[in-house]
């Protein structure tokens, strides 16, 4: 009897193991869809970056709020206010005079160059959804609890990496390195919300940024006009070598609001 008893939570891990991986696939799934009305939505952007000393002092901050709208098929991203303040006239007068110029370039675009600029785009978020679409196979899942996040019933699941996984697209060299706990919709099998940490040092990016043991992610979803799940907050944490000597320690936190769904038949006129 004692040995069944001690043996049972191993058998509850190895049969809820499919189900586990049976969520995280279709919420892969519906990221896909997600992401095809995701795209038709405009923002307001603000990001505020703290970075410290070793003693964790503040030695500067910086904080940007942009305009996030859709110019001719692709994002256009204009500098709205510095420091939670309205940027000075001059700075306003140059934001502005860069924005008509960019719609003025992109109407005289032919098809194909629009074309072109439109699938470049593409192919940065296609990138993006390739190292998702690696996140079944890079993690073994367990499911933890039931939750509620912003009045959505979730699961919440551990995700740790699976031995043996090797990535096969550049973004998802991170996945290795990290383990994290997802909270996933129990209606729509989207992610509400993700924590993640890196447990073994990565290099990442193309500046060769060394990211730390402890470097944190706080990712926060929102359901929108009841038909898609959009970012509502995203807060990193992270020590971090940048090349061979410069090391820094950063918090950075990023807040998404004003959402507002763009006519795709909509177009913007330059002003004269």
């Amino acid at each position: 009897m004692r040995i069944v008893l001690a043996l049972a939570p191993m058998a509850i891990a190895a049969a809820q193991e499919p189900v586990a991986r049976e969520i995280v696939r279709r919420s892969l799934e519906a990221s896909e869809q997600n992401w095809k009305i995701a795209r038709n939505y405009t923002f307001l952007q603000r990001t505020e970056e703290r970075r410290m000393d070793a003693e964790g002092r503040v030695k500067s901050k910086e904080v940007k709020t942009y305009d996030i709208t859709l110019l001719e098929g692709s994002p256009y991203i204009r500098l709205v206010a510095r420091d939670d303040h309205p940027l000075p006239p001059s700075e306003e007068k140059k934001e502005q005079d860069k924005l008509q110029k960019s719609i003025a370039e992109r109407l005289k675009e032919t098809p194909a160059q629009r074309e072109r600029r439109v699938s470049e785009y593409d192919k940065r978020r296609t990138r993006q959804q390739d190292a998702m679409r690696e996140v079944g196979n890079a993690f073994d899942f367990r499911i933890l609890a039931t939750d509620r996040v912003d009045g959505h019933d979730v699961w919440v699941l551990q995700a740790t990496p699976r031995p043996g996984y090797q990535p096969r697209s550049r973004d998802a060299k991170i996945l290795p390195h990290v383990r994290g706990k997802l909270w996933i919709d129990q209606k729509s099998f989207h992610w509400a919300k993700l924590e993640a940490e890196v447990i073994t040092p990565v290099s990442w990016g193309l500046f060769l940024v060394r990211l730390d043991s402890g470097a944190r992610l706080h990712f926060d979803m929102t359901r929108v006009n009841d038909e898609v799940w959009l970012p509502q907050r995203i807060s990193i944490s992270a020590s971090a070598r940048i090349g061979l000597f410069k090391k820094l320690r950063v918090e950075e936190d990023t807040t998404y609001k004003n959402y507002r769904k763009f006519q795709t038949d909509s177009r913007i006129i330059a002003s004269q």
